[in-house]
């Protein structure tokens, strides 16, 4: 996780605090949830449990009824603490905490008897770690939306702000894999050079490999092309718009675009904001 100001966690929590991330394996990946180490606790006993989905209010859980788990609650008045441990990817550490809450209903888990899912109501805001974490995915699936067809350029300084490898990778094209150069990229699509023949490559299903550094991830991102055509100059090169699958594009993503986009917005408000200052003391 990178370094997020205490006005950017109140933030989130102000935008996001009603919303509920269901905790599919896509997110427990992206948001490095350590499955095992996931408890609900009420008095001095712990029940492993599965977290099905949250937010910054609430959250709905997974547990087995058929250890004393339900009687338990009966005699606590239905307060408990959700233990919570995440590993983000590109930390050393993990981060582990205790959310206090009150259990306000249950009911079996689909035909299982043996298993409830049980809804929690936070008693108080949870910790700023949960809020980041989570905060992150929200802020980076709302602004996929909303800013889907902005390019980024890739110039040799935006490279280095996304921390991408370099713009030489790999496109599948029927799943057969060929070299190309990025030339930009967004949450929609990107542009892409290769050796080719621009008839030959419109329509067709392609996906290419992005790869990122620090932390080390690579992601394929699937969809077709919409656009073909010649390079000037270099008749043997094609240059192809790839238009990606909406509800295919990775998470992970999502994620590396939005806080570049979103700090570079940040550093643009900030030099608008000292600009005046230097040119008042300049005159």
């Amino acid at each position: 996780m990178g370094v997020v100001t205490s006005q950017k966690i109140t933030s989130y929590y102000e935008r996001f605090k009603d919303i509920s991330v269901t905790f599919t394996k896509e997110i427990i990946q992206v948001t490095g949830l350590l499955t095992q180490q996931i408890h609900l606790k009420c008095g001095n006993d712990f029940w492993p449990c599965v977290v099905y989905s949250a937010s910054f209010q609430n959250a709905r859980v997974v547990a087995n009824v058929k250890t004393g788990l339900l009687g338990k609650l009966q005699t606590a008045n239905n307060i408990a603490s959700l233990r919570f441990s995440f590993k983000p990817p590109g930390e050393t550490n993990a981060v582990t905490f205790f959310v206090a809450a009150k259990v306000i209903a249950n009911g079996p888990y689909g035909n299982s008897q043996d298993v409830n899912i049980f809804t929690l109501q936070f008693s108080n805001r949870p910790p700023d770690d949960f809020i980041e974490i989570v905060g992150r995915v929200l802020d980076a699936n709302v602004n996929s939306a909303k800013r889907k067809e902005e390019r980024i350029p890739l110039t040799q300084d935006n490279l280095r702000r996304l921390n991408i490898l370099s713009s030489e990778s790999a496109v599948f094209i029927e799943k057969v894999p060929r070299r190309c150069i990025l030339r930009d990229i967004s949450f929609s699509g990107c542009k892409l050079i290769m050796l080719g023949v621009a008839k030959f490559l419109m329509d067709k299903d392609g996906a290419v490999r992005i790869d990122f550094n620090d932390p080390r991830e690579s992601f394929l991102v699937n969809g077709k092309f919409i656009r073909a055509e010649n390079v000037e100059g270099k008749r043997e090169m094609v240059a192809l718009g790839l238009n990606f699958n909406e509800n295919e594009v990775p998470m992970g993503y999502k994620i590396r675009l939005n806080e570049m986009l979103t700090s570079t917005r940040a550093d643009y408000r900030q030099s608008a904001v000292e600009e005046p200052a230097d040119k008042k003391a300049a005159k």
